[in-house]
C-alpha cells in the first residue's frame, strides 16, 4: 500500500495493514469474528461507552480484503448484516384521515424505539411502506422515533444515523479539516428519514416535531452511545421537496451536494442534487466540533 486510506472512519497506513497481516498469519485457524475482536483490542478500538467496535472492525477487514491488501479466511456462517437480511413485517395500522389543528392533537408523544422495542415493528412497517426511499433496516449508531398524537394515533416517523463522511458546504461551515473531521464526525447525526404519514394533514406538524426531537436527541444519544451530539444535518432532494419544514424549524441551508453518493469512489455516479441543512444543538458547535480530541471530556 503506497499511501494511507480511510476505512470505517479510521486512517490506515502500511504499518496498520502489516499488523492485520501479522494477525492473520499467527492465527490461521481463527474465524473472521475472532480476528475482528482481537484487532479491536490491538488498536483499542472502542466506542464512547468503552465497548469494542466489533462490527466496524469486521467491515474494515472485509474492505481490506476486497482491496487486495489482506486475505481473509472463508466465512464460517452467513453474514448477519441486518441491512441485507431484515425482512420488514407488515403491521396492522389505522389509515383513517387525520385533518386537525396542531393544538387539537397535542401533546405529541415521541417514542424512542431504543427504549420501547414493542413499537419497532410499527415504525419499520410505516417507514418501509410510506417513505419514498422505503426502509430495509439500519446498522451503526442510530436513533428511531415514532410520533403519536394525544389519541395514540401514529402521525410521523424519524430516523437519525451516521452523517456523510465529507460534504464541502457542511465542512466549510464548521471549519473542518480532514483530520479534525475524522476525530469529531461522531458528534454529528444525519436525519436520513422523516415521514409525515400520508393520511395526516396537520398544519405546522413537521416543524413542531423537528423542534421536539432537537431538544432531546442529544440526551437520548448519550444514554445509548455514551456521547452527545452537537449538530444535526439532513439532505433535501431538490425538485422533490422545498425544505419548508426544516426552514420553519430554524435549520439553516448551507449549500448543496455535488450529485455524488457516499459510495461514489470513482466520481462516476450521478444522484439527485440535494440541499444541505444544518441544525446546531449547542452554542459554540463549531468550536466543539473542531477540538482535536478523540472523546468528550
Amino acid at each position: 500500500m503506497d499511501k494511507s486510506l480511510i476505512l470505517q472512519g479510521r486512517e490506515l497506513n502500511t504499518d496498520h495493514v502489516k499488523q492485520v497481516c501479522d494477525l492473520l498469519r499467527k492465527h490461521p485457524d481463527w474465524s473472521r469474528r475472532q480476528i475482528s475482536i482481537e484487532l479491536c483490542h490491538l488498536w483499542d478500538w472502542r466506542n464512547a461507552k468503552g465497548d469494542i467496535k466489533d462490527m466496524a472492525s469486521r467491515s474494515l477487514l472485509v474492505k481490506l480484503d476486497k482491496l487486495g491488501h489482506i486475505k481473509l479466511p472463508p466465512r464460517r456462517q452467513a453474514p448477519s448484516n441486518r441491512m441485507r437480511q431484515q425482512v420488514i413485517q407488515s403491521v396492522s395500522h389505522d389509515t383513517r384521515p387525520i385533518s386537525e389543528t396542531l393544538s387539537n392533537v397535542q401533546p405529541l408523544k415521541l417514542i424512542n424505539i431504543a427504549e420501547q422495542k414493542a413499537a419497532e415493528g410499527l415504525f419499520n412497517c410505516l417507514l418501509s411502506d410510506y417513505h419514498y426511499l422505503s426502509y430495509r433496516g439500519h446498522v451503526g449508531e442510530n436513533m428511531k422515533y415514532l410520533v403519536m398524537d394525544n389519541q395514540e394515533r401514529a402521525v410521523a416517523c424519524l430516523l437519525f444515523g451516521a452523517p456523510a463522511w465529507s460534504v464541502a458546504s457542511r465542512d466549510n461551515d464548521i471549519g473542518w479539516k480532514a483530520t479534525t473531521r475524522h476525530n469529531r464526525l461522531q458528534f454529528v447525526s444525519n436525519n436520513t428519514r422523516f415521514l409525515i404519514l400520508p393520511w395526516v394533514r396537520i398544519p405546522h406538524l413537521a416543524s413542531h416535531i423537528l423542534g421536539l426531537v432537537s431538544r432531546r436527541i442529544s440526551d437520548d444519544w448519550m444514554i445509548r452511545y455514551g456521547h452527545p451530539l452537537y449538530l444535526l444535518e439532513t439532505f433535501v432532494e431538490q425538485g422533490r421537496f422545498k425544505g419548508t419544514c426544516y426552514q420553519a424549524a430554524n435549520w439553516r441551508c448551507v449549500g448543496q451536494t455535488k450529485g455524488r453518493s457516499r459510495k461514489d469512489r470513482h466520481h462516476n455516479l450521478s444522484v439527485p442534487i440535494k440541499s444541505v441543512y444544518l441544525y446546531p444543538l449547542v452554542r459554540g458547535y463549531r468550536k466543539k466540533l473542531c477540538q482535536v480530541i478523540a472523546r468528550v471530556p
